[in-house]
């Protein structure tokens, strides 16, 4: 542990989770040092989350550097740097030990980074400050949080004593215990964790069950289908990649947030090359199309020019089967998956939620209830938000040694050229995006839609799978996905216990995992993992 944290963990033992800031990241020596002691220490708590800020981004080959003469530190500085990629201004999620370890990242000024959060910290690391900073920290501690420097200057000494903090003599560390009476805008959060209730198990509640789960709620997932994935979700394969705009529009950076957490989530239980892949994705623009290229070098591993025509590269993109995520995701320990109920209505009764199924039965009661039903939770949410059904039809079929295109490509549709199954490798193409259609029928129209979208987006492809369209060999998958008008997922408390995460749209794979830990994140009062005014654009009051 770093000198000024020795205190640390002893106060983190046989806690359920612990909240550490720092004021400064520098090449992430504090971070390693507080994640090497959780790994070391039988009592440490469920969650540790870590929450810190610098002005500049850290380079991968600093982090890798600062400790390399460490041997306890040289294997996590790895995978720190690992995760580390394409950090722009704002807040970046990164997690390590599977979920358990959660890095909040904030690169920018430290009052910006200080206005974006709106936790409590158990302990506070001083690095960089200033006055004005210090008293910023001071309304994000509770008393008694615990705090620790490298070195206590008369000028650092004054400023914390100021802001109410209390350093033992002759020490580098203290704890918030102002004289006066300490008023904050931060409302005290402390939820313990019991029983929720999960309707409906795509991605969407999945997500959602995964993330409560590992804060230890005991969670039951209902769906109305006989086996999980059986939706939307069930696509075969989608395509994961950031949404790009030559502004850095809010759906760029919505996209990028939820790529980044659903790539770790896919590294951590997923088979790469069997479930997944990091293959990146060629994306086709319009003839008129200018990409403007960013000057930030940390943009370049999401999206860059790329060497043909007006085209992207997505470096930090890839294809993913979502029915095994959604699998893995529900079997996470504290999570009981139930098939085949159909839930009429949710009611309140002495302080709990009671899950209702067609018919009167009881399916589950609990203080917690989260709706993820997509088209259905309008309508168990007594219509207080606003959905609509897309239907999308797929086009696929046996790759047959056919090459069709080195990487995955979308622009005017989406190709994905080589996906192993269990008959071998298969393509896959379209999709069609009809809102307000609900119907699950195969379509010829829909399939020559899709051979007509690939003729624009890789002729070369579309000149091969030809015959198989012609034939009516071309195999087809049907899914409704719920939307909102804006096209962003619906998020948020619809009343006390009562939650919703839903319209995913056509990016399921993008931002269910995001939604899932944004979700737990307000439940408990936790770091957020995205900018704040982000987290609003998601909010159901927006």
């Amino acid at each position: 542990m770093f000198p000024a944290g020795r205190e640390l963990p002893g106060a983190w033992g046989g806690q359920r989770q612990w909240r550490i800031l720092e004021t400064g990241f520098g090449s992430g020596l504090k971070f390693l040092a507080c994640w090497r002691a959780w790994k070391d220490d039988p009592a440490r708590p469920g969650l540790l989350h870590f929450v810190a800020m610098d002005a500049r981004p850290v380079a991968a080959t600093d982090i890798v550097g600062a400790a390399a003469d460490t041997a306890a530190l040289a294997p996590l500085a790895a995978e720190l740097a690992g995760q580390g990629f394409g950090l722009t201004a704002g807040v970046h999620r990164m997690q390590f030990e599977d979920g358990r370890i959660l890095l909040t990242l904030f690169v920018g000024e430290m009052r910006d980074a200080l206005r974006q959060q709106v936790f409590r910290a158990d302990s506070v690391v001083i690095d960089a400050w200033d006055p004005a900073a210090l008293k910023a920290v001071a309304r994000h501690c509770r008393r008694g949080t615990t705090i620790a420097t490298d070195n206590v200057s008369a000028a650092l000494g004054h400023g914390l004593a100021e802001a109410g903090f209390v350093m033992t003599p002759g020490e580098t560390h203290g704890m918030f215990n102002p004289a006066w009476q300490p008023r904050s805008r931060l409302a005290e959060v402390d939820i313990e964790p019991g029983h929720c209730t999960v309707i409906g198990a795509g991605l969407a509640g999945a997500a959602v069950a995964a993330s409560l789960a590992r804060r230890g709620w005991r969670v039951i997932a209902l769906d109305i289908a006989s086996s999980p994935a059986s939706g939307a979700s069930g696509l075969p394969a989608g395509l994961l990649a950031p949404h790009y705009s030559p502004d850095d529009s809010l759906l760029s950076r919505l996209s990028r947030c939820g790529v980044r957490t659903t790539l770790q989530q896919a590294r951590h239980l997923l088979r790469e090359g069997e479930d997944w892949a990091l293959t990146g994705v060629l994306e086709l623009r319009p003839d008129d199309f200018a990409m403007v290229e960013d000057a930030r070098e940390a943009m370049r591993p999401w999206n860059r020019r790329a060497a043909q025509g007006n085209a992207i590269w997505h470096e930090q993109a890839g294809w993913i089967k979502p029915a095994p995520l959604v699998r893995a995701w529900l079997s996470q320990p504290g999570i009981e998956w139930r098939g085949e109920c159909e839930v009429q209505s949710i009611e309140r009764s002495n302080g709990r939620w009671r899950v209702i199924a067609t018919g009167g039965a009881v399916l589950d009661e609990s203080e917690l209830v989260v709706v993820t039903a997509a088209t259905g939770s309008a309508r168990l949410l007594g219509n207080r938000i606003s959905t609509h059904p897309v239907r999308g039809q797929v086009s696929w079929g046996d790759q047959a040694g056919a090459s069709l295109a080195p990487t995955p490509m979308n622009g005017s549709g989406h190709l994905i050229p080589s996906v192993p199954t269990s008959r071998g490798l298969a393509w896959y193409c379209g999709s069609t995006y009809e809102t307000g259609q609900d119907s699950l029928e195969e379509r010829a129209a829909d399939h020559q839609s899709n051979l007509e979208r690939l003729r624009k987006l890789a002729p070369e492809a579309a000149a091969a799978l030809a015959p198989s369209f012609a034939d009516g060999s071309v195999h087809v998958w049907t899914g409704v996905r719920c939307a909102a008008t804006d096209r962003r997922p619906l998020l948020g408390e619809v009343e006390p216990g009562l939650w919703v995460s839903t319209a995913m749209g056509s990016r399921g794979l993008t931002f269910a995992a995001l939604c899932g830990e944004l979700l737990a994140a307000r439940v408990h009062g936790e770091p957020f993992p995205l900018d704040r005014r982000l987290a609003q654009s998601l909010d159901i009051t927006r």
